[in-house]
């Protein structure tokens, strides 16, 4: 019986101008993360950033004024379009405001964003009703297998539900 071949390992790039102490965290996971979507995905640039930064890029790609939580680029396909190469740009003052409303750890909804992006990559789309309830309930699941828990829907508070994703440019 021929074995499945072993998945590629990603080419994990963390930059970070803020937000430095939760890089080793967010490369840790999200190498996990990747073990576990076994994507073609082969090369990853993740980028912490401050609301300046963020606000400059979300009016360029996406005209809209002021910072958003994450924004995606993919950067190379293969043959087959699917994404080899990309860049996930998360902002850390957003996700300190939202770990406040939300009621959870600036480490966990980070994690959260960089996720989320990288599942864009992955060719997930939550921009219809049933893609965004696959993205986010994908999300969970790989938060719950790499033992942080459901951070976008927790069983708990059910409002949880209605957070909103902005950006993939």
């Amino acid at each position: 019986m021929p074995r499945a071949p072993k998945p590629q390992p990603l080419k994990l790039e963390v930059t970070a101008k803020t937000g430095k102490a939760f890089v080793p965290f967010l490369r840790e996971k999200m190498l996990a993360a990747h073990q576990l979507l076994r994507p073609p995905l082969r090369e990853l640039s993740l980028a912490l950033v401050n609301d300046s930064a963020m606000s400059k890029l979300h009016e360029q790609f996406m005209s809209i004024a002021g910072p958003t939580d994450v924004l995606t680029f993919p950067i190379d396909e293969d043959k087959r379009g699917r994404i080899m190469a990309g860049e996930v740009i998360v902002c850390v003052p957003e996700a300190r405001r939202q770990a406040r409303v939300m009621r959870t750890t600036v480490e966990r909804e980070l994690l959260l964003y960089a996720l989320h992006g990288m599942l864009h990559l992955c060719s997930f789309d939550d921009r219809t009703a049933a893609g965004f309830q696959e993205m986010h309930r994908t999300e969970d699941q790989i938060l719950k297998r790499l033992g942080v828990g459901p951070v976008f829907a927790p069983e708990a508070p059910p409002a949880r539900n209605r957070r909103v994703r902005t950006g993939e440019a």
